[in-house]
């Protein structure tokens, strides 16, 4: 068996597979978010650690499986949220700065005025923003009393979610991380494999508080048996999204999933070339193996299943998001409504923070059916314009999309999404891709699966294939962009109010 521990921003869980990837059991818990000023998030790591812990025993416990019968533990998490804490008792100096923190968005705007933009890039894939861990770590080494003397001393450590799970259930043996995680610190030099020495220097973050960085699937150590009553090897440790990408076995270079969610998240397979993007997409790390390192470019849509919940609380055109695929069944298709969900601004590959919202085509005979529709469709139209940047960025052609989360229980926007992408579609059986693929290396990695055997356990559940003529297609993209660039600067037209 292996267990696969999730630790995400609202809640810690754990599953426990069987030898066909087959879900035992779980346990799972919420864990609190704190808000100390605007801008601000927070996590307690000790409610993390206790979260998890829990979360894992209760997995063990309600399989009645002996926990040396488990082969392996894998673990996925919340990337970029990240912390510092006591090398000798294991205290945390100063809470979890979460991947939504937003206070360090004046240090990344010195950074850019001091010309680094182009030497992050090139070097961690990554642009200069408040989301990454870096600054993180910088600003508690700023603001915690006596912090940098005791780093530069060796009496600290630091790290992602990942590393301080694999610290406390080594028992203090093992700092580490993977290179998914390394990869979203903005420190990681993707070319040199290595915490880069320039980035580091340039945020004054001593190299002795960094924990080592090893391969996806690797030797993390072991879980200490005090923790699970047994001895458990640590064989995978992935940032969610990567795990998500692996869960679906997205394991050859084009390979792409999408997770619908209030934005969407979506990766694509580049192989074993970091590919840089002129879309204003990041490369990252896709997970490490053996020697060799695999890569993926990564795209985000702001709004998806948010545009969805306007319609309901906004609007009231629907009392839940589940009602908005018969509503919109009661039209044949949009007529030529098109609704453009840019709340708070466009992402890739437009990145115009001053869009806004708008919707284009209203007629006397537009109808509600006609506005949730129209809005669905905008969650695959936003999906293309990125997947689209993908294809440019890699110079592959998107060879299929696999999808979860929320959104894709709704069969007419999933078939909207293959038609607008004149690509498959998969939605597959399996609801917990991340914790799958934690699972899923941590099995390769202990020699418990082959690379072939693992594509027959996220099967696809049902596909949807492209039906719309390409003539059509095209017209309709042409039109939700002509759509798009209507929206483009609208915050900076005179006579609207500041």
């Amino acid at each position: 068996m292996i267990l696969s521990l999730d630790q995400g921003t609202t809640s810690s869980r754990a599953i426990l597979f069987n030898e066909e990837a087959g879900m035992i059991s779980q346990g799972q818990y919420e864990i609190k978010q704190s808000f100390p000023r605007p801008g601000w998030v927070e996590h307690d790591p000790e409610q993390i650690w206790e979260s998890q812990l829990a979360a894992g025993r209760d997995a063990i416990a309600a399989s009645s499986a002996p926990a040396d019968s488990i082969t392996a533990i894998g673990i996925t998490n919340q990337r970029e949220t990240a912390l510092i804490w006591d090398k000798a008792t294991g205290t945390p100096i100063y809470p979890a700065i979460v991947w939504q923190d937003r206070r360090t968005a004046g240090q990344c705007e010195e950074l850019k005025a001091q010309g680094m933009t182009g030497e992050i890039a090139e070097k961690t894939g990554l642009v200069i923003d408040a989301y990454f861990s870096a600054t993180k770590l910088a600003w508690i080494l700023d603001h915690v009393p006596g912090a940098r003397e005791r780093a530069s001393q060796g009496e600290l450590l630091a790290g992602t979610i990942d590393s301080w799970l694999i610290w406390k259930l080594t028992g203090g043996a093992v700092h580490a991380t993977d290179v998914t995680n390394a990869s979203r610190t903005m420190l990681y030099n993707l070319h040199e494999r290595k915490w880069d020495a320039g980035l580091i220097e340039a945020l004054r973050i001593p190299p002795s508080i960094l924990p080592e960085v090893r391969m996806s699937g690797g030797d993390f150590g072991a879980a200490d048996k005090q923790w699970f009553g047994a001895d458990i090897p640590i064989r995978s440790v992935l940032g969610d999204q990567q795990a998500a990408l692996f869960g679906h076995t997205c394991l050859e270079a084009g390979s792409a999933k999408n997770t619908y969610g209030t934005g969407c998240f979506i990766l694509m397979n580049t192989g074993t070339e970091a590919v840089a993007s002129s879309h204003g997409l990041l490369t990252t790390v896709a997970w490490g193996m053996g020697d060799e390192l695999y890569y993926a470019l990564e795209g985000s849509v702001f709004v998806a299943g948010a545009a969805v919940q306007w319609l309901q609380e906004g609007l009231g055109l629907i009392v839940a998001p589940a009602d908005s695929e018969e509503k919109a069944s009661e039209v044949e298709d949009s007529e030529g409504v098109v609704v453009v969900p840019a709340f708070t601004g466009l992402g890739a590959p437009y990145w115009d923070m001053y869009a806004r919202g708008a919707v284009f085509g209203l007629t006397r005979g537009t109808t509600a059916g006609h506005l949730v529709r129209a809005t669905l469709e905008s969650l695959a139209f936003q999906s293309r314009d990125v997947i689209g940047a993908m294809e440019k960025d890699a110079g592959m052609p998107l060879s299929g999309l696999r999808v979860d989360g929320g959104a894709v229980r709704n069969n007419l926007l999933m078939q909207f999404q293959a038609d607008i992408l004149g690509s498959e579609v998969t939605r597959t059986t399996y609801a917990e891709t991340t914790a799958l693929g934690a699972a899923l290396l941590a099995g390769l990695t202990s020699g418990i699966w082959t690379r072939e055997q693992l594509e027959s356990f996220n099967k696809a559940e049902k596909v949807f294939s492209p039906q719309m003529e390409a003539e059509e297609r095209e017209r309709r993209y042409n039109a939700w962009q002509d759509a798009v660039s209507r929206t483009m600067g609208w915050e900076k037209h005179e006579g609207l109010p500041s």
